[in-house]
């Protein structure tokens, strides 16, 4: 693999880096202390322009060529914040804070996108300008949507935008990208289940809200199977189911479900909403009881890569590591980047990081952390890519 040299230089510095994030995590957008260090560290590297404070707590580096300023801008952007999850790792450099942990890499893109800006800062060797973006709130606060909200593109007249995610399930060292839609648009629901508690020896006296929520899990699965283009892809999971009660001889009054729908065609997905929403209350109300269901406040659109930008980035991911899937399928998991991408051209591609006999925990898993041995190429990808559609 053609890795740049000076990134094997700056490996441990940059694993320090990574390491450090990785032990002091913080959630959406309360990431104070790595958007300090990140700030503070773009500085000291000589960026030509260094602001805080986009979208809440982003930060904007901007990098000029040889040229100086002028010219076409890119941006390379990179998520900071962690996961409310339990770290199970064991790792000497394992989470501070019980509770929170990069589960999914966040610690690295930071890192790599830091060695990457140190890299271009240093060389130059670039027309036009490179706008390093450093984005919290991935994970569920649609931060990438505040910062374009808070003038990210046009502030700093970004052309085209690129974003890249370590995969635990794709080989080390290996780049996977497609051209259209991505990742899935993703939406979370609440259904909250009310009927009449009572004592369990005496169900006839009460609306059992476990038996109606039962039912509403059961029912919901029909979605699927019964409302969507077998051809279309689409997922409807209930992922938690709660009462009131813990006692073994207690019908509780409320039950609480939640769930989440995946989807990349916005037609069906207007469906599967509406369907959740018609399934429930008329469940709910044939066993007797009510169902009141509620959509998230801030659903994740499709992640749609732009055709050209792609190209861009197969380009560069060939001449860095020469494998390149450029048909990569598609993926359920929702990314905010599809804000970015509805405000600009750009494109997403995914890092390989699964090693053979590795631990490969995925994504958002306890025991999962970030490969380091990855770093050098993940910041070569990025230099590469500056470099080549900044070419003089």
């Amino acid at each position: 693999m053609p890795i740049r040299n000076r990134f094997a230089e700056l490996h441990p510095e940059i694993t320090a880096w990574r390491r450090d994030f990785h032990e002091n995590p913080e959630l959406l957008y309360d990431t104070h202390r790595t958007s300090g260090i990140v700030a503070e560290k773009l500085k000291g590297f000589g960026c030509d322009e260094v602001v805080e404070g986009l979208g809440r707590t982003g930060v904007v580096g901007l990098i000029h060529g040889k040229g100086g300023s002028g010219g076409k801008v890119i941006a390379l952007r990179a998520d900071m914040d962690a996961l409310p999850i339990l770290e199970a790792t064991g790792a000497d450099h394992a989470s501070k804070t019980p509770g929170k942990m990069h589960a999914c890499g966040h610690d690295g893109h930071t890192a790599m996108l830091l060695g990457a800006a140190q890299y271009l800062a240093e060389t130059r060797n670039f027309e036009g300008t490179v706008a390093v973006v450093f984005q919290p709130a991935e994970e569920g606060g649609a931060g990438a949507e505040e910062m374009v909200q808070d003038g990210l593109i046009d502030r700093f007249g970004i052309s085209e935008i690129y974003g890249m995610h370590n995969s635990p399930m794709v080989p080390f060292g290996e780049f996977a990208i497609r051209s259209g839609p991505f990742y899935a648009a993703c939406d979370s629901f609440a259904i909250n289940v009310r009927g009449k508690g009572g004592h369990a020896a005496r169900p006839n006296n009460t609306v059992d809200t476990t038996l109606v929520a039962s039912a509403i899990v059961m029912a919901l699965q029909s979605i699927v199977s019964r409302n969507a283009d077998p051809q279309q892809p689409l997922v409807v999971s209930v992922t938690s189911f709660r009462t009131e009660s813990e006692s073994f001889n207690v019908i509780p009054e409320h039950v609480r479900l939640q769930g989440t729908v995946r989807s990349f065609d916005q037609d069906l997905r207007d469906v599967a909403l509406q369907r959740v929403k018609d399934i429930a209350q008329t469940t709910a109300q044939a066993y007797g009881g009510i169902a009141e269901v509620t959509m998230d406040e801030i659903p994740y659109p499709v992640m749609d890569n732009h055709a050209r930008e792609t190209d861009h980035c197969v380009a560069a991911a060939d001449t860095v590591s020469g494998k390149v899937n450029a048909q990569a399928p598609r993926v359920t998991g929702g990314e905010d980047f599809a804000y970015m991408l509805q405000a600009c051209p750009g494109a997403y591609i995914q890092l390989g990081v699964k090693t053979e006999g590795g631990r490969n925990a995925g994504l958002h898993h306890p025991e999962y952390d970030f490969n380091d041995e990855v770093i050098p190429l993940g910041c070569s990808y990025w230099v590469t890519l500056a470099e080549q559609r900044l070419a003089g």
